[in-house]
């Protein structure tokens, strides 16, 4: 989607003015992965208006292949406005007008499989099975389990506000179990699900081989699937890694970040651990940029900051412009701030 940004804090009513920036939780993953040198691909589907020539444009800037993103000359492309606040506050407002758009007519009958298989990962989010019925069926296509398909990556992404139908919490519980390597919140599972706590949340989901669940400012668990069928026995195999402090600017696109982050490292083959840090560095740096996508750390610099003693990871303190800052020599475990 188009996103448009706030120029000051306010309600949607009364803010005057906005900036328009891209956004949309897949494009967000493809971008922020391809600006640290992977090959990425986006599959979508955008208007034949102003709107899709600028997402086109703007994520193809970011070094992302879109050649497989249709065109509809029938529907437009979608776009929403968000308030400055923190999703999480009570202040915080979203106004999505994509009923109706291009993405949200996407069928399986419209993606070329030979596009989706192509890569070692496919990324979905749930947000996509939100959007319709047509959508909907497109995700139960992609999450089926059938042989010779990618490394299959779902992030849960539950908005209440998207589904209709109460129907919908369940739907993305069984999307989730279709894939390999699963984001899920444990605030989101908690409001979805019903499922208090991450051993509940692997409990309900044994299926995939790699769960991840987030858990907001505490840290992230990875649990890591011990048996052929999938069942995890006693204490399961589990990675635990606190977040990092970070001085907020804002949060959203911060779990794309996180998504991304944890994907770069994991096709690097490196550790559960590591994976996690990768992911928690990445989320930093879109939760000290106000937009929805932030430039990531480059590579050498994530990898040194990864690697950080546990004392020296608990006190790593990121401020906004950290990534550039960390860039420019600063020491691996001291505090990275601007002015």
């Amino acid at each position: 989607m188009v996103t448009f940004l706030p120029t000051r804090p306010g309600r949607l009513a009364d803010v005057p003015s906005f900036d328009r920036a891209i956004g949309g939780a897949e494009s967000n993953v493809a971008c922020t992965l391809a600006r640290t040198g992977h090959t990425t691909r986006w599959i979508s589907a955008v208007g034949a208006d102003g709107f899709g020539d600028h997402l086109l444009t703007a994520v193809a800037g970011c070094g992302v292949d879109v050649s497989h993103v249709r065109r509809d000359p029938l529907r437009p492309t979608g776009v929403y406005f968000r308030t400055a606040g923190d999703r999480a506050g009570d202040t915080h407002e979203v106004a999505y007008y994509r009923a109706g758009s291009a993405a949200s007519a996407m069928t399986a009958a419209d993606l070329d499989p030979a596009a989706l298989r192509s890569g070692r990962i496919l990324h979905l989010s749930g947000i996509t099975a939100a959007l319709s019925a047509s959508c909907l069926g497109l995700m139960r296509e992609l999450t089926a389990r059938r042989p010779g398909r990618p490394l299959l990556s779902f992030d849960v992404n539950y908005r209440p506000g998207l589904w209709r139908e109460a129907a919908g919490a369940r739907e993305l519980l069984d999307l989730a179990r279709g894939a390999d390597l699963v984001f899920v919140g444990d605030d989101e599972a908690r409001d979805a699900w019903g499922l208090h706590g991450a051993r509940a949340i692997s409990d309900a989901l044994p299926e995939p081989a790699l769960l991840v669940v987030k858990q907001g400012r505490r840290g992230a668990t990875v649990f890591r699937r011990t048996t052929a069928t999938g069942e995890r026995a006693g204490a399961a195999p589990t990675t635990f890694v606190p977040s990092l402090n970070v001085d907020l600017v804002a949060a959203t696109g911060a779990g794309d970040a996180f998504a991304a982050g944890f994907l770069s490292a994991t096709l690097r083959g490196l550790p559960d651990r590591t994976r996690i840090r990768h992911g928690h560095l990445w989320a930093a740096a879109a939760l000290t940029h106000p937009g929805d996508l932030a430039t990531p750390p480059g590579r050498a610099h994530a990898d040194r900051l990864a690697d950080l003693d546990d004392a020296a990871w608990e006190r790593l303190h990121l401020g906004p412009g950290w990534t550039e800052a960390g860039a420019g020599g600063h020491r691996a475990d001291e505090e990275v701030r601007t002015p």
